[in-house]
């Protein structure tokens, strides 16, 4: 187990617990001359159990900078559980809290929080493109309520995705991808990867997931129309990690994710953000906020650092051989 994996076991063995398990007390202490402060927290899984790794990070360095809950911290946390029209409720609750910031997982959350208030303080995590969204005017200065943190996938993104996918299962022609067509970011990650498909002389199936009930039959669909899939990060692929994994394997397809963690449960290899890193620092972000900075002079944040991890157990499974040049690029490799 290489010193990153190990970091990453241990960091992600907290995900899911409340601020208090996870013994935010051991930071800095809180002042008591603070007010107490409601942070508003948005996702669209059903708990926090269901949320990304790298929750539990963002958490434990509100603490380390000196927001302690049941001290000078309430936390108020609502989840979607998949359903895009549970969001105007969910965000009138936290107006209706007068929370002092909303904390929103991913790009339709915050456009329902954008909706809904234009006076309290917004900051998204894991954004697709901002600015062509229309949540901000500019990455540097964003204007408005909102500010956050992008996923950072360009265009080359998807010629990135399939060419470590070929190199790994070198005899497919045809590759499925399967995304959520009401994601903007992970449509156009599919039509770049139609438009770079024919130079790696691959072909490209879009499949459709709208909703979970869905994927089994577009994994049956990837089966019979390609060999590999690759499946682009969306709030419900999270919430259903674990089944689209077994998916994967139960077809025998070779999968590339765009989120780390699906390697973790079997996803043969991802290349993706590192989430911790980006968690840390969305808590950095979140401190100004409470201590008065404007969202509209925080300017949207992209990542500096990705991470390629690969698991030799699936491959193993699908009869497959990772080229050494792969793993040499990996950051994590599970044997």
């Amino acid at each position: 187990m290489t010193r990153r994996r190990l970091l990453l076991v241990l960091s992600r063995g907290l995900a899911g617990l409340t601020a208090n398990a996870l013994g935010l007390r051991i930071g800095r202490a809180a002042d008591p001359t603070q007010r107490i402060v409601r942070v508003g927290l948005v996702g669209m899984e059903s708990s926090a159990s269901n949320a990304p790794p790298g929750l539990n990070v963002f958490w434990q360095r509100l603490g380390e900078l000196g927001w302690v809950e049941g001290q000078n911290l309430v936390i108020e946390s609502r989840w979607a559980a998949g359903r895009t029209d549970r969001l105007p409720a969910l965000m009138a609750e936290l107006i209706e809290a007068k929370v002092d910031v909303i904390v929103c997982g991913g790009e339709l959350v915050a456009t329902a929080a954008k909706n809904a208030t234009s006076t309290i303080p917004i900051f998204g995590i894991a954004l697709g493109d901002p600015v062509r969204s229309g949540l901000v005017a500019s990455l540097a200065r964003p204007g408005g309520n909102l500010t956050g943190m992008s996923m950072g996938y360009g265009e080359d993104f998807s010629g990135k995705w399939l060419a470590l996918l070929q190199e790994a299962a070198p005899r497919m022609s045809t590759v499925a991808i399967i995304l959520n067509p009401n994601n903007s970011l992970a449509r156009d990650r599919g039509k770049s990867a139609e438009a770079i498909a024919p130079k790696l002389h691959l072909k490209v199936q879009i499949i459709e997931v709208r909703q979970a009930e869905a994927l089994d039959g577009a994994f049956e669909q990837a089966r019979r129309q390609a060999q590999a899939v690759l499946v682009v990060a969306d709030p419900l692929f999270v919430q259903n990690r674990g089944q689209i994994t077994a998916l994967a394997a139960k077809h025998r397809l070779p999968a590339m994710y765009t989120l780390l963690f699906f390697v973790d449960l079997g996803g043969l290899m991802a290349y993706a953000p590192d989430f911790p890193v980006m968690f840390r620092h969305a808590a950095e972000y979140v401190d100004k906020i409470l201590r008065g900075a404007k969202p509209a002079d925080l300017p949207i944040e992209q990542p500096t650092h990705y991470v390629l991890g690969v698991n030799l157990k699936t491959a193993k499974a699908l009869g497959l051989t990772i080229p050494e040049s792969i793993l040499l690029q990996a950051d994590e490799v599970i044997r």
